[in-house]
């Protein structure tokens, strides 16, 4: 598993949804792949310290996918090795009365990380070119300018919103932010089958919803809108990694791995040097310590 090039499920070009694997055939047994888990997400949560003592960076983890896609149990799987203070997760639903009155970026803008410290998105800023595609009325909760009803929304606002969303993306890179895009790629038959097992264990029932079947009937027009934000907002500043998303286990590492081995790369991701009058004192100061009364 170790062997693995992440490199291989960055998009750096014409991306095809339907040539992309929903399963990885590695070989590895399932206990294998979650010892090497557990150990990807030990060194992680170890780069992590030491970003959070170097203060330059932040990481922004964007995971977008279908309903039953593993986002909820890969977040609580690839972040456990974190400080709690070193990452924030936030799962972005319907705008709120509040959101809807800034522009639909906005909500992400004041949920970015702080120097030092990961912020995941579960689902993100692309909803705003996917949900909104496959419902358009959507849109006219925005009151945006001009579109009061559905036929008023001109052609071209797509092409508008990926090139807002590429603009946002360069800004918040260029100002020390390591962006990853995660698509949790599922098919269509292991969908149904997670979705039956919700169904078919008691104690999962609360995790289904109706309406994970009405999106369902929108399946291929969801691919569809997938695969043209992809290809217009894959950049080199903001990759998109198509994770095989069968596997709920292998998808976890995958994420893991990807953004370990692209941080690990930054030597500068370092913990400030001590100051040296502390390093030539250490021993008064331990003595100081050893010696203190109780």
């Amino acid at each position: 598993m170790r062997n693995i090039n992440t490199d291989d499920f960055k998009i750096t070009g014409k991306f095809d949804i339907s040539l992309a694997p929903t399963r990885l055939e590695h070989g590895a047994s399932e206990r294998s792949v979650h010892k090497t888990l557990k150990e990807t997400r030990k060194d992680l949560g170890k780069l992590q310290d030491k970003m959070y003592a170097n203060n330059h960076y932040s990481v922004l983890v964007c995971l977008q996918g279908m309903d039953t896609s593993g986002k909820d149990s890969l977040i609580r799987e690839v972040f456990k090795n974190f400080n709690a203070r070193g990452v924030n997760v936030y799962s972005f639903k319907t705008p709120t009365s509040s959101e809807l009155e800034h522009d639909y970026l906005w909500r992400h803008y004041i949920a970015l990380p702080e120097k030092g410290k990961f912020a995941v998105f579960n689902r993100s800023h692309y909803e705003n070119v996917l949900i909104t595609r496959v419902h358009p009325e959507f849109i006219l909760k925005e009151n945006l300018p001009g579109i009061n009803t559905v036929e008023d929304i001109p052609e071209n606002l797509w092409e508008q919103r990926f090139e807002q969303i590429n603009n946002f993306e360069k800004h918040i890179s260029q100002n020390g932010v390591f962006v990853f895009k995660f698509f949790l790629h599922l098919s269509k038959k292991e969908q149904k089958e997670r979705l039956l097992r919700r169904l078919d264990k008691p104690e999962h029932n609360w995790k289904f919803n109706p309406g994970d079947l009405e999106e369902r009937e929108h399946w291929h027009d969801y691919q569809k809108y997938y695969e043209e934000a992809i290809n217009a907002t894959s950049k080199k500043h903001a990759p998109w990694y198509i994770i095989p998303a069968d596997d709920k286990e292998t998808a976890r590492y995958l994420v893991a791995k990807t953004i370990f081995d692209s941080l690990k790369k930054y030597d500068d991701i370092k913990e400030p040097e001590v100051n040296e009058e502390v390093l030539e004192n250490i021993s008064l100061y331990k003595k100081e310590l050893r010696n203190e009364k109780d």
